[in-house]
Order: structure tokens, then C-alpha cells, then sequence
């Protein structure tokens, strides 16, 4: 697929989350458009030769977030674009559920933490920095298993549930800034499987050629996420650019 490039933006763009695809996210992004100055946020700073420069983001504390609206309220630079690219489907003592009994009230709290309310936070933290004469960009990563309406297989309770409240979070929040915000773009995506240590136990299932590189699933969403415009938000992304149902 070629490039695509229907905007060549300017100013200030945010990648949040340092895991293996939101560091390709950032580093495609400044690649294609380098006119924009690329952040790449997490919940620990970056090494100082990183190819972004990189603020220090935590979506699970209301200091942090306090933090990143003061800061971009003093930036000279216009926000233009940011990415949520954080997620949690396991690690510690959070696994997928497989069947009812193992559902457990602190891991479904967990989850809705970072994978649902992390994103809604985000939005209102960086609000107050948005210009309503310029088009922006609110992109968060979401997952098909997040879909309602493809849930064939059950299972996965904590993490489904977050998504699918994520999805819901950002259409309301489409609609609100439609009306506040016209120019604003608001996307959820669906980056596929990709070889990183969120999918790493569960690869097994896949198809060799439906595992993508960081890299290749970065690219792939780029080419989709470049390609909306305000009359597009709200809407639910593949990495093919096709709708998926809610």
C-alpha cells in the first residue's frame, strides 16, 4: 500500500505508551511527517539518543495527567495529533479468563483502569490544549475482541468488557467534540495481532502472516489513521481500514 500522506502536519504529536508498537507508532509517524515534534510518552523516561524526544505519562495517576495539561497549555508547539497505544491483556497476577470462575472483581478493575478509563482520561488531560481552528488527531488503540457484535468465541472477560467500554467512551467523546471541537478527528484502532509481549503467549494460534512486525502494524494503522477526517470520527478501525461492528 502506498503512503499516505493527506496531511502534512505540523506541530505537536504525542504517542503514549513505550511498548514494542507504540515505539514503532512514534518513530513511523516522525518518519512520515517531519514537520511534527513526536513525544513518546510513558510511565518511565526514554534514554536521551531515542529518535523522539519522550515526556514521562501515567495514565493510572491523576498527578501525571495534571502535569501533561500544564505542560501543554505552555507549548509553544499546536497539538496536533496523539495516539493512545497503551494496554494491558496480562502480566502479574492478570491472565485471560477462560470461564466464568475465574473472573475476579480486582483484575476486572485493573483492567477498566488502563484499557478503558486510561484512554477518557488521556482525552480530558489534553482538552484543554486543543485549537478549535485546527484539525487534530485522537487515535487509541482498541482490539476486535472488543467488538460486541464478534463475539463468537466468550471467554476473555476483563479484557473484552474494557474495550468494549473504551469504544463507548470514544464515540460518546466523538460527539461531544464534534459540536466543541469541530475539526477534531476521534479513532479507535485495531492494530491486529502483532509480535509483541501483550500478544506473546497467544501467538500460537495465529497465522505466520497475520502476526505483523511492530513496524508493519504501525505503518498499516498510519495509512489508515492519515486517511480520516472530521467527518470520520468516531468510527471503529481495522488495520485494513475496514469497519468493525460494535
Amino acid at each position: 500500500m502506498p503512503e499516505i500522506n493527506r496531511v502534512a502536519w505540523n506541530g505537536r504529536a504525542l504517542v503514549v505508551g513505550r511498548g514494542g508498537l507504540g515505539t514503532a507508532l512514534a518513530k513511523e509517524l516522525q518518519r512520515r511527517q517531519p514537520a511534527l515534534e513526536v513525544m513518546l510518552c510513558g510511565r518511565t523516561l526514554g534514554s536521551a539518543d531515542d529518535e523522539c524526544g519522550n515526556w514521562q505519562v501515567d495514565l493510572e495517576s491523576s498527578q501525571s495527567l495534571a502535569v501533561l495539561s500544564q505542560r501543554l497549555l505552555g507549548d509553544p508547539q499546536p497539538l496536533r495529533l496523539v495516539i493512545n497505544a497503551t494496554g494491558r491483556l496480562h502480566g502479574g497476577s492478570l491472565t485471560p479468563e477462560k470461564r466464568l470462575q475465574q473472573v475476579c472483581a480486582d483484575h476486572l478493575m485493573e483492567s477498566f483502569a488502563i484499557n478503558a478509563a486510561g484512554p477518557l482520561l488521556l482525552a480530558k488531560a489534553i482538552e484543554p490544549a486543543l485549537n478549535r481552528d485546527l484539525p487534530f488527531h485522537f487515535a487509541s488503540l482498541s482490539a476486535r475482541v472488543g467488538s460486541i457484535g464478534d463475539n463468537r468465541t466468550g471467554g476473555w472477560y476483563a479484557y473484552r468488557g474494557a474495550k468494549a467500554a473504551q469504544n463507548m467512551y470514544l464515540r460518546s467523546l466523538s460527539v461531544e467534540w464534534a459540536r466543541r471541537f469541530p475539526l477534531a478527528t476521534v479513532t479507535m484502532l485495531h492494530p491486529g495481532t502483532t509480535d509483541t509481549a501483550l500478544s506473546k503467549p497467544f501467538q500460537n494460534f495465529v497465522p505466520p502472516d497475520r502476526l505483523f512486525s511492530p513496524q508493519k502494524a504501525a505503518a498499516l494503522l498510519l495509512d489508515v489513521l492519515l486517511e480520516q477526517t472530521a467527518g470520520d470520527s468516531g468510527r471503529f478501525l481495522a488495520w485494513d481500514g475496514q469497519e468493525i461492528p460494535w
